[in-house]
């Protein structure tokens, strides 16, 4: 896998294949087509933004935000092994003092933040296990927290399969859907009237 924008563009991704079934959940790392159509999307939104990569995995989507000029990204993954490797992988590419590695569970990350006072993203990417109950939890959180700053998108990365996303939920709502194979992107944007 390798950085397809940016500064550290060409560069490789290495990780194991072990890294990808840590844990009870095999990893499905995003293609390098879906992250290409995922930042031709998001376009200039990534320069200086503050990026938030939920269910990291990899840690690719975070790592080319910060390739292509994210000031800040939080990577959040519930495994140990995948935040050693997230961690090492930054520090390599030599990105170190603009990332923070957190080991926790989405939900508890988003219900803990939201109850804080912490600077809200100008970007927040999901992508839970395809086919996971997840999904709808953590749409429904971010919907209802402080997480997604004002002018902040919420993109989501689900398999083609579920086609029952929805239109608003809290202060998100749905702009649009892109589809790619077996995989879709749904994006949000922050809605100023709460639901």
């Amino acid at each position: 896998m390798r950085i397809i924008g940016g500064l550290a563009k060409g560069r490789r991704l290495s990780f194991k294949k072990t890294f990808l079934k840590v844990d009870s959940c095999p990893l499905r790392p995003t293609s390098a087509k879906v992250r290409k159509a995922l930042f031709d999307i998001l376009r200039d939104r990534v320069v200086n933004s503050l990026f938030l990569d939920l269910y990291a995995g990899t840690g690719a989507v975070g790592i080319e935000a910060l390739s292509r000029g994210a000031a800040f990204v939080v990577f959040i993954d519930e495994s140990s092994v995948r935040v050693g490797a997230i961690k090492k992988m930054v520090f390599d590419l030599g990105f170190s003092q603009r990332v923070k590695v957190i080991k926790e569970r989405a939900a508890i990350f988003v219900n803990k933040s939201s109850k804080t006072d912490i600077k809200p993203f100008d970007i927040i990417f999901v992508d839970p296990p395809y086919g996971s109950k997840e999904l709808d939890e953590i749409i429904y959180l971010l919907g209802r927290g402080n997480l997604v700053s004002d002018n902040g998108v919420l993109i989501v990365e689900h398999s083609s399969k579920k086609t029952d996303m929805p239109l608003t939920t809290g202060c998100l709502k749905l702009l649009k859907q892109y589809h790619y194979g077996d995989t879709m992107l749904s994006l949000f944007i922050k809605n100023s009237v709460v639901n």
